[in-house]
């Protein structure tokens, strides 16, 4: 049982001793084995001398030999839908409601009653402020006719004061006379003032009066609550019985036809769209509408920096509701692009996006690009030559101004 080891160790240790201290005489061995294989033919292929005719190994890559078309590059956004107006109609002031309540999803005309406050108070204050006013109004004559007796009083004084002035410049007056003369012209005219004074307020009365009139109407007016326009009310009005403060919510009513579309439009395509250009909209329902671009903001939002952009769309059945999601796009002029896979898209050392083309002697070359549409089975862009020969695979290994073994391809294939 014990031989096998043993003879296992001599064969390891006979191993040993020819690796470590017969080794050249093994490696000769070993090379004179190889001399005495035979040497290939002369009319024989010779790969390695081959490989050194051309020491440099070109990449292959696949090229699409691409030719630019003629396409209505529409700009595409993604937004919702808008009702044009929508308004939450409250109480001007403090009352009971006394109307029974309309229930929501109601059309409603403009000028119709939502909600009818009770009047309490305010008609007797209405009755009172204008009694006021009359009262006022009254005082006028009476005020009218004092001004005309001060004035007659003053035409007097000053006849009497011309008279006196003539008699004592003859010397048949004597300065008493005169003075009291005086006195009375200018008693006269202190009284003129005073008439003058009592008429303006008199007329500031009036006014008063009439401003607390105009108040108490203007009160009575704000118990009757109406729609500001034709549309739909989105809410109940307020319940019977309810008391409203200034600020209650009375209803909500919101207008659907004409509609909004609303997106957000980037700033690098901003100028490609103008006030009153063509549109259309797939909602999310599978809707299809079409308007016309009734905005475009003037003002980036701060975060996103997009631009705002409303599109006006008929909606004569309601069919379309505020708040739903619309793939929108809107006319713009159009270009000549080509239709790439998305896969050929590449940045560049700078972070520039473009694609990489075969161009003279099969030297690669980049191109920046700008994306114009992006669809499910390619890209448009521009910025490319009509005709354009694009690197499809590969063109992530390969970088400006090397030598490829291109494989073309056409677009049809």
């Amino acid at each position: 049982m014990r031989l096998i080891p043993l003879i296992t160790a001599i064969l390891v240790t006979a191993g040993l001793f020819f690796a470590v201290f017969e080794r050249d005489a093994l490696l000769a061995f070993a090379r004179g084995n190889a001399a005495e294989q035979p040497e290939p033919q002369s009319d024989q292929a010779e790969p390695p001398m081959a490989a050194a005719a051309d020491p440099v190994q070109r990449v292959g890559v696949v090229v699409l030999r691409s030719v630019a078309q003629p396409i209505d590059s529409a700009v595409v956004l993604r937004g919702e839908t808008r009702a044009m107006r929508q308004v939450q109609v409250r109480a001007e002031t403090s009352s009971t409601v006394i109307s029974d309540p309309l229930r929501k999803g109601k059309h409603i005309e403009e000028g119709d009653l939502l909600c009818r406050l009770d009047t309490g108070t305010r008609e007797a204050t209405l009755a009172e402020t204008r009694a006021r006013h009359a009262e006022a109004k009254s005082r006028v004559p009476e005020a009218e006719a004092r001004l005309v007796e001060a004035e007659a009083r003053l035409n007097e004084a000053r006849i009497n004061m011309n008279a006196a002035d003539k008699l004592s410049q003859g010397g048949y007056a004597s300065e008493t006379r005169v003075a009291s003369a005086k006195a009375a012209l200018q008693s006269a005219i202190a009284g003129v003032a005073s008439a003058e004074s009592g008429l303006e307020a008199t007329e500031a009365g009036i006014e008063a009066a009439a401003a607390a009139v105009a108040a108490a109407e203007r009160e009575i007016d704000r118990l009757t609550i109406e729609a500001p326009f034709k549309g739909l009310l989105e809410s109940d009005t307020a319940e019977l019985g309810s008391l409203m403060q200034p600020g209650d919510l009375c209803a909500t009513v919101i207008q659907l036809n004409p509609i909004k579309v609303v997106g957000f439009v980037p700033e690098t395509e901003v100028n490609r769209i103008t006030v009153g250009a063509t549109a259309g909209a797939e909602l999310a329902t599978g809707q299809t509408v079409s308007g016309l671009v009734t905005f475009l903001s003037r003002s980036a939002d701060p975060t996103t920096r997009t631009f705002e952009v409303e599109i006006t769309v008929a909606n004569d059945d309601l069919a379309i509701r505020d708040g739903q999601t619309a793939n929108i796009a809107i006319a713009a002029a159009g270009a000549q692009a080509h239709k790439l896979p998305q896969s050929s898209l590449t940045l560049n050392n700078a972070g520039i996006l473009g694609v990489r083309i075969v161009g003279e002697d099969d030297i690669v070359a980049f191109k920046p690009i700008n994306l114009i549409r992006d669809n499910a089975d390619g890209v448009w862009v521009t910025g490319l030559e009509d005709n354009a020969d694009v690197i499809v695979v590969g063109q992530d290994f390969v970088t400006a101004g090397v030598k490829v073994a291109p494989t073309y391809r056409e677009v049809s294939q």
